[in-house]
């Protein structure tokens, strides 16, 4: 690999892909996709634009994330979550790339008192959730050089998420009411991005051995757990 690693940030548009932007920018040369670009439903689509890039690092932050639409779109949802990152997988391993993934929470059930291990079974309770883990499994069982990071709760600066919705929301009602039985761990797409940085050059530099000591899945959140009405408060 160069000095100058050729980067592609696959959903560049989104929170995350935003933040991914911001923080590679002086990584390497950087080519930045999103739903404008590529239809990554579009098999022929996903394969043709890696191959464009030749990169050296994909940043997978796309996602289909319509979780309620999801249910009745459960097709497009597969495409892009499970079919689309298989296909990733396959391109970066004909490469010779590194591929980080961001999967989620929703790949649990939540029925666990306490925190989710990578080791905790899943058990997917709708099509979002379900798609996302055929996209885990996809990467796994293609193998090579992969980083599958699992967050939660992601809010940030950019796009649609709780803290910016409750922004909003706060300026326009008196009042609100936040339900407060569903706890988990907020993450900022900010320290998605950092962390993602921080770990890529790591594993480039040798710092973790060899592809087997380090290729896999991993849970990566910010510290700490609220409800959403204490996240709200």
């Amino acid at each position: 690999m160069s000095s100058r690693p050729r980067i592609l940030i696959v959903g560049a548009a989104g929170q995350v892909g935003l933040e991914l932007q911001r923080n590679f920018a002086d990584a390497g040369e950087i080519t930045c996709r999103d739903r404008d670009t590529v239809d990554l439903a579009v098999p022929d689509q996903v394969c043709a634009m890696v191959r464009d890039a030749a990169p050296d690092i994909i940043l997978n932050a796309a996602a289909y994330t319509a979780v309620g639409r999801a249910e009745s779109e459960p097709d497009v949802a597969l495409a892009v979550n499970a079919k689309a990152s298989g296909i990733l997988a396959e391109e970066a391993l004909r490469a010779n790339a590194l591929l980080v993934h961001y999967s989620t929470d929703y790949v649990f059930d939540g029925a666990k008192v306490g925190p989710w291990f990578e080791t905790d079974k899943p058990n997917p309770l709708n099509v979002y959730g379900a798609s996302k883990l055929a996209g885990e499994k996809a990467i796994q069982q293609v193998g090579g050089k992969y980083l599958i990071f699992r967050t939660s709760w992601v809010y940030g600066p950019h796009g649609s998420n709780f803290l910016l919705t409750m922004l909003r929301l706060g300026h326009e009602r008196d009042s609100l009411n936040i339900v407060d039985d569903q706890v988990g761990a907020p993450t900022t797409s900010i320290e998605l991005a950092d962390s993602t940085r921080a770990i890529v050059s790591d594993v480039l530099a040798g710092q973790f051995g060899t592809t087997s000591d380090w290729a896999g899945l991993y849970h990566m959140t910010c510290g700490g757990s609220v409800s959403w009405y204490g996240f709200a408060r």
